[in-house]
């Protein structure tokens, strides 16, 4: 009766006589429909995979981190781009930082990636670029994990290392690098600048116009320099491909320490002439300034062109470090596959940073042993932080001494006589086949 009721106040007269088994169906139903959880829950129909972690870890260790791997030392630098002490020290080093790289359980129960897992597979897609589902084969993590991992690895590698692998040069880094490059016929050198691009195939459709330049494509540009020994001193990534170098140039903070009278001091002589600017090695498309030396286009006398043949070597640097960069991380030779334009620079830069930890891992540098203490100023030794900012005018006065076009031709003819001096009166490649 109390049924019949309730049948009657909410469905009218008609639904007395409609048949009870759907009616009573249709309450069921509504009566035993559950509410979503508040925090969310399992997506309804979405299929999980029971992957295997635990055993491709094992596996993993057995091929690379016990005490007698199935691997060498030479497979493991080829395939991880470096020794496996650096990349252990990266490990515990990242592990400490960022708490997403712990082992942990789930709300299950089940244990997660370990430390030396996920690191791995970040290191994989640096190293290999390919897509990301292609390591759920043998490292089971799924696509959506890889590319978080990957975010988080590069992210955390720039926390961690970026003060002391993305700098400028000390004053006892620079004293090294003159001196090498003294040696080379360039006093007063401090590396060789270009730019490299970087295609980026999921540019978005309406920054095309943008980003697209003389390659034809959407690219992002990375003006960097380096010196002979492959280690980048500066780097600047994220200009779109439609500059040019100059236009880059304009925009970069390369010279602004010594804009700001930040920079260590440099004082060589060339020629019987001093000069107190450091300078750069550059092509032939970057602007007459006194910080930058370029080639001769079309050398006519004999000295031309032993300085133009050894400025057009010894700029090859930049070069090179861009060729063993792209072949080390295959992700940067590669078009960007990714879409934000942030986790592209953040990949860049944590390249950049560790190719600069590999390169001191394995070469290093001959410099003296010198502790932080020691320093003058902690943070960025032996820069004095607590420098007064220059007025307007005074960087306006350090910016047309930088870009003084006089003293570049000067400087120019100047490393063309001792060049010559050198280079001119020796047997060599170098050597004029008809001397003046």
């Amino acid at each position: 009766m109390a049924w019949s009721y309730v049948k009657m106040s909410m469905f009218g007269t008609a639904a007395a006589h409609s048949n009870d088994d759907e009616v009573i169906a249709a309450v069921a139903v509504l009566t035993q429909t559950q509410e979503k959880r508040r925090w969310g829950g399992s997506v309804p129909g979405h299929k999980t995979y029971k992957r295997a972690r635990l055993a491709a870890e094992w596996q993993l260790k057995q091929d690379y981190f016990i005490e007698r791997p199935i691997y060498n030392e030479e497979h493991f630098r080829r395939r991880f781009r470096m020794r496996r002490e650096l990349f252990l020290r990266i490990v515990d080093e990242v592990t400490a930082k960022n708490r997403f790289f712990q082992q942990r359980r789930n709300a299950a129960g089940q244990l997660g990636f370990s430390a030396i897992h996920k690191c791995t597979v970040a290191m994989k897609m640096l190293a290999y670029g390919g897509p990301a589902d292609e390591l759920d084969d043998h490292l089971k993590m799924g696509e959506s994990t890889v590319l978080e991992t990957l975010n988080q690895f590069v992210m955390t590698v720039i926390e961690v290392y970026e003060k002391e692998f993305l700098r400028p040069p000390r004053s006892e880094e620079i004293e090294h690098i003159l001196s090498v490059n003294s040696a080379r016929g360039f006093p007063g050198m401090i590396g060789s600048i270009d730019c490299m691009h970087w295609e980026w195939s999921s540019c978005p459709a309406g920054w095309q116009g943008m980003y697209k330049g003389h390659k034809g494509k959407p690219t992002l540009i990375l003006e960097a320099v380096a010196t002979e020994d492959l280690r980048f001193w500066h780097a600047k990534f994220g200009f779109p491909g439609s500059h040019n170098d100059i236009n880059v140039l304009q925009r970069s903070d390369v010279f602004d320490d010594l804009a700001n009278g930040r920079a260590p001091s440099v004082e060589f002589h060339v020629n019987g002439n001093i000069y107190c600017l450091g300078y750069f090695l550059a092509d032939g498309i970057y602007p007459d300034w006194a910080t930058l030396v370029k080639s001769i286009r079309m050398p006519i006398s004999n000295k031309q062109k032993v300085f133009a043949e050894r400025q057009e070597a010894c700029r090859k640097d930049v070069e090179r470090t861009f060729g063993v960069f792209q072949a080390k991380f295959k992700i940067i030779h590669r078009p960007a596959r990714l879409w934000n334009p942030k986790v592209l620079n953040s990949i860049m830069r944590a390249c950049v940073i560790l190719h600069n930890m590999i390169v001191e891992d394995e070469r290093g540098v001959q410099l003296p042993t010198v502790h932080p203490s020691e320093w003058p100023g902690v943070a960025d030794p032996p820069i004095n932080q607590d420098r007064e900012i220059p007025g307007v005018e005074k960087l306006i006065d350090a910016h047309n001494i930088i870009e003084d076009g006089e003293t570049a031709a000067s400087l120019q003819n100047d490393l063309m006589e001792h060049l010559w001096t050198l280079y001119g009166q020796c047997s060599g490649p170098f050597a004029p086949k008809h001397r003046n």
